[in-house]
């Protein structure tokens, strides 16, 4: 038995560092440290409630929206505010704006160009892939940075600005769209749709949205050769690699609901087990363990409305500032994957009964969603009407509690905020990678990633093995959301 710290991990969004115990050729176990504490619970205990949509986007620069949308949920269920149809439809265009680009940009300057490193050089794919998906400097990012850039202009026709925009309220959108700037998102959106279904897709959005089974996944991909798109592309690697035996962790998938709420969101809210039926989620059954993380404990794991954040760096059992929570005790994933599984996808959950969570699934999940993710964005701008409201108002109370839940692209995103005497009291974040690289709980039991590494295979003399790096970049981590 040998120890092995990979870390700390480029393309990755924070700070992280992976301990791992190596048996022979493969890791045995796997424990996940967040090393960077940075206290936005603790920075919003006094302060008006209204300040929540001021600090918590600044959470995270890439993330901002998803941090804004959950702030205002929370504080829409203390105002017993409702978004007017414009308003929502505005929200779900940000946000939908931002949790595509986070899965473009995770796609092609994240994951893709470890295939590019000099551990497979001698595979007989490496060179294409070498050129194409190579950091910086490969033919994709040519592509996708310019592509990117000009759909971000639905940030500025709507939000005025990116990230960290003050446009999402409680009520709804600050912000009134006229008839032609309408038009405008029209057009952007038609732009960003050429560009994926030339190089990403090489096919049409309808068509990826109707894949339904992992046997029509493969004859699509071999209807025309590999190179001919960068998703054919990499499910020719995922197939050489066998990336579907890589990073399964525990098959049981959580989303909060995406884009609308209740029976009018685009994804629906539950909880999905491999082998199960799709179950209701009672947050109620949400809790935060500490006993493995860098805080000082509290008499067994805590409720979010309950939940403290008193950091202890002397904490003897700690080894990490990301806490671990849980759901009804039970590990949870979250993440694009989670999202199509529960939303009953017939491709998703076909990948996931056959091999469950793992590197290949996900990145599906994830290229899958945003097809359908653009498809409804366009039928949203088509939805809005000009010259109706776009929000409405109300008033804090002095003492009152609300919850805000919504999906980032990196999953389940939940703000808890008490608000007593007309400040906040408390104030708690369960972000997406706080789910999945949670470390261990009192019972011993480890977080997702951390199960999804036992297994991963390290070749001859490698030092930061490219299977670990795979599974890592799989879940698409945020540390600086999952410490905030």
């Amino acid at each position: 038995m040998s120890r092995l710290i990979v870390g700390p991990f480029n393309r990755v969004e924070g700070d992280l560092e992976v301990k791992l115990d190596i048996d022979g050729d493969a890791v045995r176990e796997a424990r996940v440290v967040s090393p960077l504490y940075r206290g936005f619970e603790q920075i919003l205990r006094g302060k008006p409630p209204a300040d929540a949509l001021v600090y918590a986007p600044r959470i995270c620069g890439i993330c901002s929206v998803s941090q804004s949308v959950a702030a205002a949920y929370a504080l829409a269920e203390t105002q017993g505010v409702v978004m007017p149809p414009n308003g929502r439809l505005a929200v779900n265009l940000i946000h939908a704006a931002e949790n595509v680009a986070d899965h473009l940009t995770h796609f092609y300057l994240f994951f893709m160009p470890d295939f590019a490193r000099e551990a497979y050089a001698g595979e007989p794919w490496y060179a294409e892939a070498a050129d194409r998906f190579r950091a910086v400097k490969g033919t994709a990012a040519q592509d996708v940075l310019p592509a990117r850039a000009q759909f971000m202009h639905v940030m500025g026709l709507l939000a005025g600005k990116w990230p960290h925009t003050l446009g999402i309220q409680p009520g709804g959108s600050t912000r009134a769209v006229s008839a032609n700037e309408l038009a405008r998102l029209a057009a952007v959106l038609a732009a960003f749709r050429r560009y994926l279904e030339r190089h990403l897709y090489g096919d049409a959005l309808e068509r990826i949205a109707a894949l339904a089974s992992a046997a029509e996944l493969a004859a699509w991909a071999e209807e025309r050769p590999a190179v001919s798109s960068d998703f054919r592309h990499f499910l020719m690697i995922s197939e050489a690699l066998e990336l579907e035996r890589l990073g399964r962790a525990g098959d049981r998938f959580m989303s909060y609901g995406a884009y609308g709420a209740g029976e009018a969101a685009l994804f629906r809210r539950g909880v999905f087990t491999r082998g199960e039926e799709v179950a209701g989620l009672d947050t109620a059954l949400i809790r935060e363990d500490l006993s493995h993380a860098w805080y000082r404990e509290a008499d067994g794991p805590q409720a979010p409305f309950e939940g403290e954040t008193r950091p202890d760096g002397e904490q003897s059992d700690g080894y990490t500032w990301c806490k671990a929570p849980r759901l009804d005790g039970k590990v949870i994933e979250t993440g694009a994957l989670a999202r199509q599984a529960v939303a009953g996808h017939p491709l998703i959950r076909d990948l996931v009964a056959a091999g469950g969570g793992n590197v290949h699934s996900r990145v599906v999940a994830r290229l899958l969603e945003i097809a359908l993710v653009v498809m409804a964005m366009e039928r949203w701008v088509e939805e809005v009407r000009p010259g109706e409201r776009f929000i409405d108002h109300a008033l804090t109370p002095q003492a009152a509690q609300g919850v805000g839940l919504t999906e980032a692209a990196r999953g389940s995103l939940g703000h808890w905020l008490k608000v007593e005497k007309g400040v906040i009291a408390n104030y708690q974040i369960i972000a997406p990678t706080t789910w999945n690289f949670s470390p261990r709980d009192a019972a011993g039991t480890p977080g997702a990633l951390e199960q999804a590494l036992v297994g991963a295979p390290l070749r001859p003399g490698e030092t930061e093995p490219v299977a670990v790096q795979h599974v890592v970049r799989s879940f698409d981590p945020c540390l600086v959301c999952t410490v905030h």
